[in-house]
């Protein structure tokens, strides 16, 4: 992870920023925030800004959203002063650190805004082949397409061939390219120049520089137009790209692996995708399994969230039943691994007792599922969801749709505004949950504004 911090190092600034160091972080330091916007345009990137409360938060914050740099500001100051805290907030900022720092404080906010568990944790022979198989291609430079359907862990994948590649200790850039507006996603890829467009108030770097001797991983690859596809296969056969408005190639050396859940032969006969870039993009082919391929990860990664889920909601962990145990290994798991998380994590909230029994356990149609095409499950799942009397009272009385707006609203607010996750969480596309806020703003109902993944996109 990859802090930059605004402010003097000679003070408790400087003692947060030991405490990041020695909990992995690696730090870079500015004095302005005009030095830590150079330094994101410049391409050396970072995955968290902290700035002290002296300096202007909001200029900062602005200045991000107009130049679409895409990352999350969190603030400091003495914990005395509560009005900087509330002022730096409503600027913009994710959260606000108390000085003196305290380390778990740091190690949280830290966790919580970059989210940088990436293990792996499965047990069935079929992910292991897969492994073995990543693993094995990993030290070559050749593109590689990992396929499967969404919530297998593709990006997790990718992050597993980086860090056994001789890139590892280069860094390691995800562009989601479903996620960010067709018109803005050029410029996220190869850069621009100062005024080639409406906004270019200086010369940015893009991904394929930021990524420069690492990896760059095009996630969902199949969403990208095909005006832009025409570019990128440029750029991977020449090794070097073009800015927006920039008259000389740059060279670059990025290792690319992309990712899909579509069908790529398919997407390219319907003339959605070109054929030569998928050749390009598929010298090796890793096809992640679906949940119900492997059924011997499913204990052992129920077990992974309920472990979690229990220590970061402060709540006892307990057991899964026998009876759970059957009706999770018999569901099917369309949302695949992102689905059981999400079962789990309900699961932990409404468990009582010594074990969290089949009660607890709310499946795909259950009233609060986000997904109308999950519609059939088993009939063990309907009498579990119909017992959790007590978990559920506090709905009574509550219309399915306004269930359904809170839970979105909330689970934003703790993704902190970033659609990607929170759609993730959620189980449900990125395309609903903006179709879902738009409904919201139309209907005047407050919205968490983006966060480090779509601004300005919703």
């Amino acid at each position: 992870m990859q802090l930059l911090i605004i402010g003097a190092l000679d003070g408790q600034v400087g003692a947060a920023s030991q405490i990041a160091m020695a909990r992995g972080a690696k730090v870079a330091h500015v004095d302005t925030v005009e030095g830590a916007l150079e330094v994101l345009r410049s391409g050396h990137g970072a995955d968290l800004v902290m700035i002290d409360v002296i300096f202007d938060v909001k200029a900062l914050v602005d200045s991000l959203a107009s130049e679409r740099i895409t990352v999350p500001v969190v603030a400091c100051g003495i914990g005395t002063d509560a009005a900087a805290a509330v002022r730096a907030i409503r600027a913009g900022a994710k959260e606000y650190i108390p000085l003196p720092p305290d380390a778990e404080l740091i190690a949280a906010v830290i966790a919580a805004v970059t989210e940088e568990s990436h293990a792996i944790i499965f047990r069935d022979p079929m992910m292991g082949n897969v492994l073995r198989m990543a693993e094995q291609v990993a030290f070559s430079d050749a593109s590689i397409l990992i396929t499967g359907e969404s919530g297998t862990g593709k990006e997790l994948v990718a992050r597993f061939v980086h860090r056994k590649s001789r890139r590892a200790s280069k860094r390691f850039v995800a562009v989601n390219c479903a996620a960010i507006p067709e018109n803005l996603l050029e410029s996220e890829l190869f850069g621009h120049e100062k005024g080639s467009f409406t906004g270019a108030v200086a010369r940015r770097l893009g991904k394929f520089e930021e990524a420069t001797g690492g990896t760059l991983l095009l996630d969902e690859v199949s969403e990208m137009d095909t005006r832009l596809q025409a570019k990128l296969l440029r750029a991977l056969q020449e090794k070097e790209i073009d800015r927006v408005g920039g008259n000389t190639p740059v060279k670059v050396d990025v290792r690319i692996i992309a990712t899909s859940n579509r069908n790529l032969e398919e997407e390219v006969r319907k003339g959605t995708f070109r054929e030569d870039l998928m050749f390009r993009l598929n010298v090796v082919n890793l096809r992640l399994p679906g949940l119900r391929e492997r059924p011997l990860d499913i204990d052992a990664l129920a077990s992974h969230f309920v472990k979690k889920y229990s220590e970061l909601n402060g709540l006892p962990m307990r057991p899964l039943s026998d009876a759970t145990k059957r009706l999770l290994i018999s569901h099917t798991w369309r949302g695949n691994v992102r689905e059981l998380e999400n079962t789990m994590h309900r699961a932990v909230l409404l468990a009582s007792g010594d074990e969290i029994g089949a009660e607890a356990i709310l499946l795909s149609n259950s009233p609060l599922s986000l997904d109308p095409a999950s519609a059939v499950v088993s009939s063990a799942a309907v009498a579990a969801s119909a017992a959790v009397t007590g978990a559920t009272k506090g709905l009574v009385g509550r219309t399915v749709s306004d269930v359904e707006r809170d839970l979105i609203i909330d689970t934003l607010q703790h993704c902190l505004g970033n659609r990607t996750h929170a759609a993730n969480i959620l189980g449900i596309s990125i395309r609903t949950l903006r179709n879902k806020l738009r409904q919201y703003l139309d209907e005047g109902i407050p919205v968490p504004p983006p966060g480090e993944a779509e601004r300005p996109a919703f």
